[in-house]
């Protein structure tokens, strides 16, 4: 995809997609350790037709998930907008559509804050859009993720039982963050 909204932070480029970010991003999504908080690795073929859906979604909206670009990585990932599938429950409070800020970075580019550098950004897009409300989920165990959640001033509104992990999976229990009104993101 060329042209769209790219978003640009002090470390990180947030960019619309290219064609030679579906290698990098079906390794990514093979990577059983990325995935460790997901029920299965993707295949390549999965992982592409995710690439086609996120593509087509950014160029029917100009924002969404977009590539995740660092100094070290031309492409390390994904951080973005997703809207929150009608299967999630949310607290009453949360009205639909709601959308997710979520992100999935390769091993490279992990704990060295480029997910919260980056989320502040699709916040602060979010913000002047306007696009809300925003919400994070994460299987109950991922504590990395929270932890990112937490520093771009989400806060803790519910858990559950995601509807699509079988019972008894050690993913199943979720918890559910929002943007917190006054939390600067």
């Amino acid at each position: 995809m060329s042209g769209g909204v790219e978003l640009v932070g002090a470390r990180v480029r947030l960019r619309p997609w290219r064609a030679d970010d579906r290698a990098p991003f079906a390794a990514l999504n093979a990577d059983p350790e990325v995935m460790r908080h997901f029920v299965a690795p993707l295949t390549r073929e999965a992982s592409d037709a995710w690439a086609e859906r996120i593509e087509a979604w950014m160029a029917a909206h100009g924002w969404g998930q977009w590539a995740l670009q660092t100094p070290e990585l031309a492409f390390a990932g994904f951080v973005g907008l997703s809207t929150v599938p009608e299967h999630i429950p949310l607290p009453a409070a949360l009205s639909r559509p709601a959308h997710e800020i979520g992100w999935r970075l390769a091993r490279g580019a992990w704990g060295r804050g480029y997910a919260s550098e980056a989320a502040r950004l699709v916040l602060a897009y979010a913000r002047d859009v306007p696009v809300a409300p925003i919400v994070s989920y994460t299987a109950s165990v991922n504590g990395p993720s929270q932890r990112v959640m937490q520093r771009i001033g989400l806060v803790e509104v519910a858990r559950f039982e995601h509807p699509r992990i079988p019972e008894g999976h050690a993913l199943r229990a979720h918890v559910l963050y929002a943007h917190a009104p006054g939390a600067g993101g």
